[in-house]
């Protein structure tokens, strides 16, 4: 089969990434580590490129044998992952420079499990699904571990592999049920076999519930969760920053293609599923934070739990639920950035803190770096009128559209439980006294990152119209 123009004209970002990254391979191989200031700060430049390239000129259709897809929902969730990674990898050079880790090849591996996401998310059969989600994995394995002679970090990219792997294995065993049962591995294939009734069988649904659990993985919900927080704690802390945003989107916006579209058919079955995780994951996110002492520990429960809000948004099938699913993923990607911006300067004597305690008396030191924190808290505990509140207000709406009452109650109430711990930041910085104040930071990109968060924290607080038409857009993409 001749491949025409169009499909090259619609992957053009990603082969322009792909073609970015292993030219800047070569130059990083030939000078060495001298190398590595240029190749990070250019990959980030590729990163924010290609995403530009994502809408000039914007175009949709399928490509590669229908394999790729490109649609509103596809490059909105694109361009936020590609943000994401750029400030991410601005965001690692600080602190790999003081561990004296900084080395080329994170830039680059960076890139290309970024590459592994835009492919994930473009996916419109299951062969393509797979490829790129183990080119963002086997990416991802190498960057946890990445700060080789730290114990942790070690320890935390096998524990991320060995759980991996395991997760591709049950999604690898469900794809290979769907094909057996619905006679091909195209996303029109499964959807049409489906509606005409051969794939109604029991292999099918066993088979949707193992690739369910492959995804769920991915974005940590219960009870896929198990490898969140050690990873969290022990990956260095930029790429703990990285895991919290661009991956999470990434395979949410794969769950959402996924179950939006071949198997829109199973709803019944599947929506059950995603109902039990939800709610399962607010639960476990609110109530096993509370007594966390390590903030990237804390963060890790906190980024189960907003799994959970958004997984409510996608059981009400809805378009207004998928519009709230975009919001609210928007929204965390600034926040969450802002918060490890934020961990990245805690540092007493140059050396880096992770414990909640450590920001205690915070405000009086640095007053804008904790008045940044606190809009952060304030908006992840969805305080009004903060962007944070639209976002799970939007969720709650769309749930309880779709008669989804009980979950919706749950999910407010696991929220007001998750207060708790995200004002209990906010009373160790303004109201303890500190033992010793943390190290003034000079402006760098990590206090650039925070003030930038919080500003459009503020921002969309005030104005969510804008946002909510980007989400609404993309949204109608998908029952287009």
């Amino acid at each position: 089969m001749i491949l025409g123009l169009e499909s090259w004209v619609l992957a053009r970002p990603e082969i322009f990434l792909a073609a970015a990254t292993g030219l800047l391979l070569i130059y990083g191989v030939v000078r060495g580590e001298v190398a590595t200031p240029f190749v990070s700060v250019v990959t980030s430049l590729v990163l924010l490129v290609t995403a530009v390239l994502l809408f000039m000129p914007y175009r949709e259709g399928t490509a590669f044998a229908s394999l790729f897809i490109v649609d509103r929902l596809t490059t909105t969730m694109k361009a936020l992952v590609l943000v994401g990674s750029a400030i991410a990898i601005l965001m690692s050079r600080a602190y790999f420079e003081r561990v004296k880790a900084w080395r080329f090849e994170y830039p680059l591996l960076v890139a290309l499990a970024t590459l592994g996401m835009m492919l994930m998310i473009s996916a419109n059969d299951l062969m393509s699904l797979y490829v790129g989600l183990e080119l963002q994995s086997l990416a991802l394995y190498v960057i946890a571990a990445f700060q080789r002679d730290s114990v942790r970090s070690t320890e935390a990219g096998v524990k991320y592999f060995v759980l991996g792997s395991v997760a591709s294995g049950m999604l690898l065993f469900g794809a290979s049920l769907i094909y057996g049962f619905c006679g091909g591995t195209a996303f029109v294939q499964i959807s049409r076999a489906l509606l005409d009734g051969r794939g109604a069988e029991i292999g099918t649904t066993i088979g949707l519930v193992f690739v369910v659990a492959g995804l769920a993985f991915k974005v940590s919900a219960v009870p896929f969760h198990m490898w969140t927080p050690d990873v969290y704690e022990g990956a260095p802390t930029p790429v703990t920053a990285l895991f919290a945003v661009a991956p999470k989107i990434a395979a949410m916006s794969l769950l959402v293609s996924v179950l939006m579209g071949p198997f829109k058919p199973l709803f019944g079955q599947w929506q059950q599923i995603i109902v039990v995780a939800s709610v399962l994951s607010m639960a476990l996110g609110a109530f096993a934070a509370l007594r966390q002492q390590n903030i990237k520990r804390l963060m890790a429960y906190s980024s189960i739990g907003n799994v959970g809000y958004v997984l409510l948004g996608l059981a009400s099938g809805s378009v207004k639920g998928i519009e709230a699913v975009v919001f609210y993923l928007a929204i965390y990607l600034v926040m969450t950035l802002g918060v490890f911006a934020t961990i990245l300067m805690m540092k007493r004597r140059d050396v880096m803190l992770e414990n909640v305690s450590d920001l205690a008396g915070l405000a009086r030191s640095q007053p804008m770096m904790a008045f940044a924190m606190l809009i952060f808290m304030f908006s992840l505990a969805g305080i009004p009128p903060l962007a944070g509140f639209w976002g799970k207000l939007y969720i709650f709406i769309a749930a309880v559209e779709a008669n989804l009452y009980i979950p919706a109650v749950l999910g407010v109430l696991a929220s007001v439980v998750a207060s708790y711990y995200y004002l209990r930041i906010v009373k160790v910085m303004y109201f303890d006294e500190p033992a010793e104040a943390l190290d003034r930071p000079v402006f760098g990109i990590n206090r650039a990152v925070a003030l930038a968060a919080a500003f459009l924290v503020a921002v969309f607080s005030l104005v969510p119209q804008p946002l909510s038409l980007i989400a609404a857009a993309a949204a109608k993409g998908l029952f287009s």
